[in-house]
Formats: structure tokens, sequence, C-alpha cells
């Protein structure tokens, strides 16, 4: 599969998080998916299966945490990058602990969350 067949789900509650990471990614050549929550991401995965999902830890409804545990009682293991605007250790242990590969805290650094994506998708 070439890279600019591999799809990249962009799950956070934040418009201007989302729409940047969109543009990054196309650029990219991926084809990106976007999702405001949980449950719409949900709704995604099964239908698109996406190759990586860049998921923000914090947001209404169903968290990032809640998701990703959903996915593994589903036997899902998608790649999956966290992003949080917090701190929060014990969430990123958890995170890493239900499969997470890497973990960004926001304000990130663009570049470095690039080269982590491409990195994570050429390795699979």
């Amino acid at each position: 599969m070439s890279l600019s067949e591999k799809k990249v789900l962009v799950v956070d509650d934040q418009f201007g998080i989302r729409v940047l990471l969109k543009e990054v990614f196309s650029r990219e050549g991926f084809q990106v998916l976007q999702a405001a929550n949980g449950n719409v991401a949900l709704e995604i995965i099964q239908t698109e299966d996406p190759d990586l999902i860049l998921l923000d830890m914090k947001m209404p409804g169903m968290d990032g945490l809640e998701l990703l545990r959903h996915l593994r009682q589903e036997g899902l293991s998608p790649r999956v990058i966290m992003m949080t605007a917090y701190g929060e250790l014990d969430m990123v242990k958890e995170a890493s602990k239900l499969g997470a590969l890497a973990h960004f805290t926001k304000p990130f650094d663009i570049e470095e969350l690039r080269a982590e994506v491409l990195r994570q998708l050429v390795a699979g």
C-alpha cells in the first residue's frame, strides 16, 4: 500500500486542530478523516478502518481513553497517537497500556507530530 492510500483519522473537539492536521496530512497525500468526538470517531473507524488515529485525550462525551478502551474491547487495534492539552501522567500511562504508540502535549510541534505520523505509517 502506498502512502497516498493511507487513511489518518483526526479526533479532536477543537475545530482549529482538525483543520490544521487535515491540511498538514493532506499535503503528505494521506486521506484525512475528521471526528469532533469519540462517538463519531467510532462510526468512522468501523466504516473506514483508518491506518492511524490522532486522538485527543480530553473531549466532551466519549473521551480518548474511553474510545481506546472501546476499540480494544471490540478487538480492534489501530495505530493511535494521543494528543492532549493536559499533562496528566496517569492518563498517558493508561493510554500507553491500551496501545497508544506516542503522546504529544498541546501545543505540539507540528513537524515533530508529522515526523511521528510518517514514521508510524511507513512502519505499518
